[in-house]
């Protein structure tokens, strides 16, 4: 069998990095065809050296000469800006594209992949949330598979093979990120180092901010909407804290199906690359003669009502899921920074959920304008709360 080609836009990124280890660990059935980063120059050119991709891309383009300069003499093409990496994706010698770039840049190139006719292993939730509808339609009409590589969202979809029955409805599995114990009274004195403390995953820091305000099972959950065609009536967040159970899907028998496994993503990950079929793994697994807990509790939406504007964007529809997502970006990079504290967060995003121009049937152009317009909203309300 040929070795599958695999384009990576976010290497340098969690999912990036763990992709790499993946592909290392298989190398007589994976190569890295593509590397992609947004700004990480050092670290891309690092991967460049240890994989020889056949390309590499740094979307920052004032870093162009860094990366061309350390990989002269190298047998690798390199690129640099948006629109390089919204062409490269779609290359022929591409065989499936890992979508990892964290935020709305993943959009574009995802978007021009599956036009290509390309199977996305989607690790970019942000893409489905802005432009579910755009993106999956696409991927019907050009029949190109999306391969779902969060783990919640890999647990449903591995639930859903081999069924024909209908979905009464999907349990979304949330950690509680590190604030699942806090008293809400005590939640506005949070730090930004208490909130990049997750107690069990490994993550950017702007992924470990949403699991601690709970918008990245906000996104999550919009993100489940989407790929599995189902009301947010059918989409039950429940609070998991020991992230064994990824997810579960309740048929309309009563039935329950779980996917369990310790909290690594390069399961997900793996499984993405490889499927249909499953690799053996160099890792912890579970041991069900070991004594454990498993802990499932309703998701509080008044504490963490990053959750609630989710859940009312996704009914509200239109481009307001594209401005919830586009605001949640500026302000958790807000508090990274020290600009607002951890409560302001939600009052940004539902600012701007408010004031931005509604769009019932946006077209990528809209949302592109919805994007931008969100975001220049979030920044003026910061600046008045600073």
């Amino acid at each position: 069998m040929n070795k599958k080609r695999i384009a990576i836009i976010g290497s340098t990124g969690s999912i990036g990095t763990q992709a790499l280890a993946v592909i290392k660990a298989h190398n007589e059935l994976f190569t890295a065809e593509i590397l992609a980063a947004y700004n990480n120059v050092e670290l891309l050119i690092k991967q460049a050296l240890d994989f020889q991709p056949n390309a590499v891309v740094i979307v920052n383009e004032e870093k162009y000469h860094l990366l061309a300069d350390a990989l002269a003499g190298q047998p690798i093409k390199v690129y640099a800006g948006r629109q390089a990496l919204t062409q490269v994706v779609a290359w022929d010698s591409v065989d499936l594209l890992l979508s990892a770039m964290v935020g709305f840049a993943g959009l574009e190139p995802t978007l021009t992949a599956l036009e290509a006719g390309k199977p996305v292993a989607l690790a970019n939730k942000e893409t489905l949330v802005a432009a579910g509808e755009i993106v999956i339609r696409t991927a019907l009409e050009k029949r190109a598979p999306l391969i779902p590589v969060d783990s919640e969202h890999s647990a449903i979809f591995q639930c859903l093979l081999g069924e024909q029955s209908a979905i009464e409805k999907i349990w979304l599995t949330a950690s509680g990120g590190p604030f699942w114990k806090t008293p809400a009274t005590d939640m506005q004195h949070v730090s930004k180092q208490d909130a990049l403390k997750h107690p069990n995953w490994s993550m950017g820091p702007k992924i470990t901010v949403d699991s601690a305000t709970m918008m990245n099972k906000g996104l999550e959950m919009i993100e489940a909407h989407w790929l599995f065609d189902l009301s947010a009536a059918q989409i039950e967040v429940v609070v998991h804290p020991q992230s064994i159970v990824h997810s579960m899907v309740q048929f309309v028998d009563g039935s329950v199906k779980a996917q369990c496994g310790l909290p690594d993503m390069k399961l997900p990950i793996q499984y993405a690359l490889s499927f249909p079929e499953r690799l053996p793994m160099n890792a912890a697994k579970l041991n069900f003669t070991d004594a454990m807990q498993w802990e499932f509790m309703p998701a509080d939406r008044e504490k963490f009502p990053c959750l609630q504007l989710a859940y009312d964007a996704l009914a509200r529809g239109g481009n307001i899921p594209c401005a919830m997502n586009a605001a949640n970006e500026i302000a958790v990079q807000a508090f990274l920074e020290d600009k607002i504290n951890f409560l302001q967060i939600a009052e940004i995003i539902a600012d701007s959920m408010n004031a931005v121009d509604y769009k019932i049937k946006p077209n990528l152009q809209d949302l592109l304008v919805t994007d931008n317009n969100a975001r220049q909203i979030a920044q003026q309300n910061i600046a008045r709360k600073k």
